[in-house]
């Protein structure tokens, strides 16, 4: 069993299921939507899926007819998304895990539209917390 919640916590999720197909999307709708380079999603089955929302935080943004984006509407965290035409299954954003999973990201996606500063094979410096010098 996997537990995730939103930033602020008003948002908690169990996940008693699998996560499927995990990859990293490149496309410009997952780059607006993280704000980040990516977005790391994968699929897990909708039934599998648990919440608690004590306070009502639970919200989506229809991207196109069908499509729902859910998130927390006190932090703004990305949580799942649906689409009508596959009800059984939701794309679970995966930095909304609080566990560690034992999957692993099959792939970079939509390369071709990838930020044009990232560049996936780099080797940048590593730290354990903020890099040296930050105030």
């Amino acid at each position: 069993m996997y537990k995730g919640s939103c930033l602020c916590g008003s948002i908690q999720f169990e996940l008693d299921g699998n996560i499927t197909d995990i990859i990293h999307c490149h496309c410009s709708l997952c780059r607006k939507a993280s704000g980040s380079a990516y977005a790391t999603n994968g699929f897990i089955n909708a039934q599998d899926l648990k919440l608690t929302d004590h306070s009502d935080s639970l919200t989506f943004y229809e991207s196109s007819e069908g499509k729902r984006k859910y998130f927390c509407r006190t932090c703004g965290s990305p949580l799942y998304s649906s689409n009508a035409q596959s009800r059984e299954r939701y794309r679970l954003r995966i930095g909304a895990l609080d566990s560690d999973i034992l999957e692993r990201p099959l792939s970079h996606n939509f390369v071709t539209s990838k930020a044009n500063w990232e560049d996936l094979n780099v080797e940048l410096p590593r730290y354990h917390r903020h890099e040296p010098g930050r105030k």
